[in-house]
């Protein structure tokens, strides 16, 4: 393919995915987040278009025709009763307004690249995920799904894993026509990527000369736990409210969103000044931020550390949008 392939990013948080994409060659005309804190993040780091404002009120005819539509979106139930009566029932869920857009564009996009949890398969046990599957069928998309891990398959450290469904145009059918060079057949060879073994050491990570807000010191009512069990400066560590636990594996523990909310879920580390917890500039980077990444002056710690644990790492998703380029340009 001669011509730039290009994104448009929904639910797309602080820009991980989007970013992911542009390492990989990929050009994003629009995305679209509606957290007024996530967007701040965002304008601060992207020249494109960004709609801030739920995807309810997104309509297809005003966003530009994407080669790519990608979304992280949040994983929400679909009722027993609302499976029974179909898509009607299912307005308020957020899966169903992707479904809309698609619809509605002038073009549908070639690939769709979706994220989600982990436990996405057993969500609402399997309803979920089987009513998604089906949607994105009607639509004439294959479908490629897997549970992949950061440290599966990057360098990076952390143990992250996400739930990715990675789906391509007109092709629903495609392993019973053999008679097509199709997307999928390419794809197929390349999904899920090859593992890797070469982890980097978790002190790469770390900042030097880190503020002193960091830091626990003797007047913190867990310093005298903190100072019984965190005895390595090469291990990370985690306050689990009454104890600390010790992450034996030489990784960094899965970010989660909830780091905003209290200090008992950031990892903890012992350094020569002392014991602190993970800086925001440290999460992004255990989620493949390059340190040219801006945080805007008036975005909160707090909201740093959420936006961090509700990002993907963005190493991994720009090794899987070459092995989505790959496929588009050798069909």
């Amino acid at each position: 393919m001669k011509n730039t392939l290009t994104v448009g990013g929904l639910f797309s948080g602080v820009g991980g995915i989007e970013l992911g994409f542009m390492k990989a060659g990929f050009s994003v005309l629009w995305a679209n987040e509606m957290n007024k804190y996530c967007a701040k993040t965002y304008k601060n780091n992207f020249d494109h278009k960004l709609y801030e404002k739920g995807i309810e009120e997104l309509s297809g005819d005003e966003l530009e025709p994407v080669d790519i539509l990608t979304a992280g979106f949040p994983c929400q139930a679909f009722s027993v009763a609302g499976y029974r009566k179909g898509f009607n029932d299912e307005r308020g869920n957020v899966f169903f307004e992707i479904v809309r857009l698609i619809k509605e564009l002038k073009k549908k996009p070639k690939v769709l690249f979706l994220e989600n949890v982990k436990n996405l398969k057993s969500h609402d046990k399997g309803n979920t995920f089987r009513r998604i599957c089906e949607e994105i069928y009607k639509l004439d998309y294959s479908i490629f799904t897997d549970v992949l891990n950061t440290a599966d398959y990057t360098a990076i450290p952390q143990n992250r894993e996400r739930t990715f469904l990675i789906c391509f145009r007109d092709e629903k059918g495609w392993q019973l026509d053999p008679g097509k060079n199709r997307y999928s057949r390419y794809f197929f060879k390349l999904f899920p990527p090859k593992t890797t073994k070469n982890l980097d050491h978790i002190s790469k990570y770390f900042e030097k000369n880190v503020d002193e807000y960091f830091y626990y010191r003797q007047d913190r009512y867990m310093y005298p736990e903190l100072r019984a069990s965190i005895k390595s400066q090469n291990t990370l560590y985690q306050w689990r409210r009454i104890y600390v636990r010790e992450n034996k594996s030489n990784m960094c523990p899965t970010l989660t969103a909830n780091m905003g909310t209290g200090g008992h879920n950031v990892p903890l580390l012992k350094d020569d000044e002392g014991f602190r917890k993970l800086t925001p500039r440290e999460c992004f980077n255990f989620q493949g931020f390059p340190k040219s990444f801006k945080f805007p002056s008036d975005v909160p710690n707090s909201q740093l550390y959420k936006q961090a644990g509700n990002a993907v790492t963005v190493k991994l998703i720009e090794k899987l949008a070459r092995d989505i380029r790959k496929a588009l340009e050798n069909n």
